[in-house]
């Protein structure tokens, strides 16, 4: 029995001292492994105001204990976002480095080289009711206002792109939902079609077409339409207000031609042509006349014979 007594301490005291021994080694000797979390760092530097991409950005190992606060772990959270400010490459994104998306900041930068952002102010009746979003390709309406006479209506821009509607809400601020919604729609136009936008804005009234997005077509058809194609007796109606006729058009008979002409003004138009004719062969003839005159007249006396020589 004592044997196995010494035997069985053995065993204990070796599995102690082995246990100890790893014990010891594990936290002394061994590297530690720590917990990593992947998060979202810059690829490489950055300036203030880059539009991130996603070849900015790439996934990296971080110690859980050293991940900073606001760090972004998904790349889709950081990508079409503005920097704030400059970063290095290799170094965490943080929210509070880039503006919100639908920030005053976020939407400018999405603004193409060489391009401008104008706004037009629409009401549901000039701006399809609503149905325009962020990204919408319209065609924009001018509409000089006036009399019969004098109002038209020319398309002016054809697939202009929407850059907002509404709104914009500054980064780090929110805007009260009870507030109104501003009525207006900003476009991303060149720098002459900006200018062109602006001027029509202040000579009449604006209005927005929708798109199909897939529609890149231009149409030929673009000059001012007139209010004939709404009334075709305009014109009439307005040549006889002008020569003071009196004629009943709802009771004339427009197929007469003597009829037509006198509520077109075609026979004053005749008479008017007459009258230049008229002058115009007067003219002729007096010219004609002067023409006929001699201009030096010499009298010639030969003895008791008297001729006068003609000179023209």
């Amino acid at each position: 029995m004592d044997r196995q007594k010494k035997l069985l301490l053995f065993g204990v005291a070796w599995l102690s001292a082995l246990g100890l021994t790893w014990f010891l080694y594990a936290n002394a000797v061994a590297p530690k492994v720590e917990a990593e979390v992947r998060v979202v760092v810059a690829a490489h530097d950055m300036p203030l105001g880059t539009l991130l991409h996603r070849s900015d950005i790439i996934l990296a190992d971080y110690p859980e204990r050293n991940v900073p606060k606001g760090a972004v772990f998904q790349a889709a959270n950081a990508v079409n976002r503005v920097l704030l400010v400059a970063m290095s490459a290799s170094e965490p994104v943080l929210n509070s480095k880039l503006s919100a998306p639908t920030s005053a900041e976020g939407i400018s930068s999405t603004i193409e080289t060489g391009y401008r952002a104008v706004s037009v102010q629409i009401t549901d009746f000039t701006g399809v009711a609503g149905l325009i979003q962020p990204g919408s390709r319209v065609d924009v309406l001018f509409t000089r206002p006036g009399s019969m006479a004098e109002a038209t209506t020319a398309t002016i821009l054809q697939n202009v792109k929407v850059l907002s509607t509404g709104r914009l809400t500054p980064a780090g601020q929110t805007v009260d939902p009870r507030a109104p919604k501003s009525p207006v729609v900003t476009l991303v136009l060149a720098p002459e079609d900006a200018q062109k936008l602006e001027l029509a804005k202040n000579e009449g009234k604006i209005s927005l077409s929708l798109r199909n997005p897939l529609d890149a077509s231009q149409s030929p058809a673009t000059g001012p339409v007139t209010t004939e194609v709404l009334d075709p007796m305009i014109s009439a109606r307005l040549a006889r207000a002008r020569m003071g006729r009196t004629t009943n058009i709802a009771k004339a008979n427009l197929e007469d031609p003597r009829v037509w002409q006198e509520l077109t003004g075609q026979n004053q138009k005749k008479a008017d042509d007459a009258q230049k004719e008229k002058e115009r062969q007067e003219e002729e003839a007096r010219r004609k006349k002067e023409a006929e005159k001699p201009r030096v007249v010499v009298d010639v006396y030969r003895g008791d014979k008297h001729v006068q020589e003609l000179f023209r």
